[in-house]
C-alpha cells in the first residue's frame, strides 16, 4: 500500500540509492532517474572517449587502481554495513560498486531505477508540485513527468574547480584536473607539478612517483605531509605564477615541468534546476538550504550529498531519513523566516571559528553534532562506534599515507572496536 505521495530521485549513486530505498520503506511512489548505464554514480570506472571536449562530459572521477581513504567499516549505511566477513578496511573501488549491487538487490530497487534517463530540467509547480523534463537517452526522445517530492542526488565530483593563478595561459605543458585522471603510466619519465595535497592529490602523488621522473607537490598545509617514502617527491609552497614550461613558487624558487594535475576540488553544480526552483550557489555555498539539504523556498526538495568533511554515506543516509519525516507529512518544518533565521546562525557561528563562506558546508569535527540534529528527527543516529573509528583515522591520508591502509579494523559492538597492523 502506498499513500499516494510521488517521488523523484535523480541519480543512482550512493546517495539516490538511499533516497530510494527510504522512500519505498515510507510507502511512496517513487522513480529514480539515472543518466548512466548502471548504478554507482561516482564508484563507477569510466574510460575516457577521444571525443570528449570538456571536463563536465565525463560523469565519474574514479581511476585505476583507487583504494578507499576511508575503512569500509564507516562506509555502509545506517541500517545496512559491508560484510565482516571481508578482512580488508581500505577496498577498492570495485569492492564499494559490488556493495552498492549488494545493497541494491537487498532491497529490490533496480526495478525502480530508469538508466539513461537524464533530468534535463526541474521546474516547481503552481500546486507546490515538480515538473521534470527527461531525456532518455535509449530513445532519444524527451518527456515531461509530474512529482510531489523531489530528492538532487546528482553527486559533486562532476565539476572541476580550477584556480585562478597567473600565467596559466602562458604555460604550454599539459594542464589537466584530478577528475580526469585515470592511470599513472601516462607520466612515465616526466616531470609532474600537483597542486593541492588533499585526499586526491597525495593519492596521486603516491601513484605517479611509480612512473615519473620528479614530482613537486605544492599545497599550503601548515604541517608538511610525509613524503619521505616517494624518494621523487619534493614540496613546494603555492604557486606565484607560472611560466612557459614551469612555474615560480612563492618562496621565489623556480621548477620546469610537463604536466601540471589541479587536486583543487569540484564545484557544486545544478544545471538542470530552474532560476524558479530557487536554489543558487555563490562561493560554493548551496544556498538557502535548512540544515544543509531541504530547499527552503520550495521544501519539498531536498538536495543530498552537500557536506563534506563527513561519514558521506551515513550522511547521506540520515538527511534523507530527516527529509522523509517532513516529504511524508509526518512532520511539520518550522516556519519559512525560522529556517533561514537557523542559516544565519550557522553561518555566523562559522564566521566566529575563522571560516569562510567557501566553508559554508564544511563540518570536520562538528558533523557529530550535525548528525544528532538530523537524528532529533530522523529517528536514527551514527553508532559511537562509527564516530569512534572515524576520529581514529582522522587526517592519516595526509600525514601516514604510506601505512594507515595496512589497518585492519573490526567492529566488537555499537560502542567498541579493535584495530590490528596487519602488513
Amino acid at each position: 500500500m502506498t499513500t499516494g505521495i510521488t517521488v523523484c530521485v535523480i541519480g543512482a549513486g550512493t546517495a539516490g540509492l538511499t533516497a530510494l530505498k527510504n522512500s519505498l520503506e515510507h510507502q511512496l511512489n517513487v522513480v529514480c532517474y539515472e543518466q548512466g548505464k548502471a548504478l554507482g554514480g561516482t564508484w563507477v570506472y569510466e574510460d575516457l572517449s577521444p571525443n570528449i571536449r570538456d571536463d563536465d562530459d565525463i560523469h565519474s572521477s574514479m581511476y585505476q587502481g583507487l583504494r578507499t581513504n576511508l575503512p569500509k567499516e564507516v562506509m555502509g549505511y545506517l541500517d545496512f554495513p559491508y560484510p565482516q566477513t571481508m578482512q580488508e578496511s581500505f577496498v577498492s573501488s570495485q569492492v564499494v560498486l559490488d556493495f552498492l549491487h549488494m545493497y541494491a538487490e537487498h532491497y529490490d530497487l533496480e526495478k525502480h531505477i530508469k538508466f539513461q534517463h537524464e533530468v534535463i530540467r526541474v521546474k516547481p509547480r503552481y500546486n507546490n508540485q515538480w515538473e521534470v523534463h527527461v531525456l532518455d537517452h535509449s530513445t532519444d526522445k524527451c518527456f515531461v513527468t509530474v512529482f510531489d517530492r523531489i530528492f538532487i542526488c546528482n553527486g559533486h565530483y562532476t565539476k572541476p574547480q580550477y584556480p585562478c593563478i597567473e600565467g596559466m595561459d602562458v604555460y604550454q605543458g599539459c594542464q589537466m584536473h584530478s577528475h580526469i585522471y585515470r592511470e599513472p603510466q601516462k607520466f612515465k619519465g616526466e616531470d609532474v607539478l600537483i597542486i593541492g595535497a588533499g585526499p586526491s592529490g597525495m593519492d596521486l602523488a603516491n601513484h605517479i612517483s611509480k612512473t615519473a621522473n620528479r614530482i613537486f607537490l605544492s599545497h599550503h598545509l601548515k604541517e608538511a605531509p610525509n613524503t619521505d617514502f616517494m624518494g621523487n617527491v619534493t614540496q613546494k609552497p603555492d604557486v606565484k605564477r607560472f611560466t612557459r614550461n614551469g612555474a615560480i613558487f612563492k618562496d621565489g624558487s623556480e621548477e620546469e615541468f610537463s604536466c601540471v594535475i589541479f587536486c583543487t576540488g569540484y564545484q557544486y553544480s545544478f544545471p538542470f534546476l530552474s532560476v524558479d526552483c530557487g536554489i543558487y550557489v555563490t562561493n560554493n555555498h548551496v544556498q538557502p538550504l535548512y540544515k544543509h539539504c531541504i530547499n527552503i523556498q520550495h521544501p519539498t526538495m531536498a538536495i543530498i550529498g552537500i557536506p563534506y568533511l563527513v561519514l558521506p554515506t551515513q550522511c547521506f543516509d540520515l538527511q534523507v531519513r530527516f527529509a522523509l519525516k517532513f516529504f511524508a507529512n509526518e512532520k511539520e518544518l518550522p516556519t519559512q523566516e525560522e529556517m533561514m533565521e537557523e542559516v544565519r546562525r550557522d553561518l555566523k557561528e562559522r564566521k566566529a571559528r575563522g571560516l569562510s563562506e567557501r566553508d559554508a558546508h564544511q563540518m570536520g569535527e562538528k558533523q557529530f553534532d550535525y548528525y544528532k540534529e538530523l537524528a532529533q528527527v530522523a529517528g536514527h543516529n551514527v553508532k559511537p562506534v562509527i564516530a569512534k573509528i572515524m576520529k581514529d583515522c582522522g587526517k592519516k591520508y595526509i600525514y601516514e599515507l604510506e601505512t594507515y591502509r595496512e589497518y585492519q579494523f573490526k567492529i566488537v559492538d555499537d560502542e567498541n572496536f579493535v584495530k590490528v597492523y596487519s602488513k
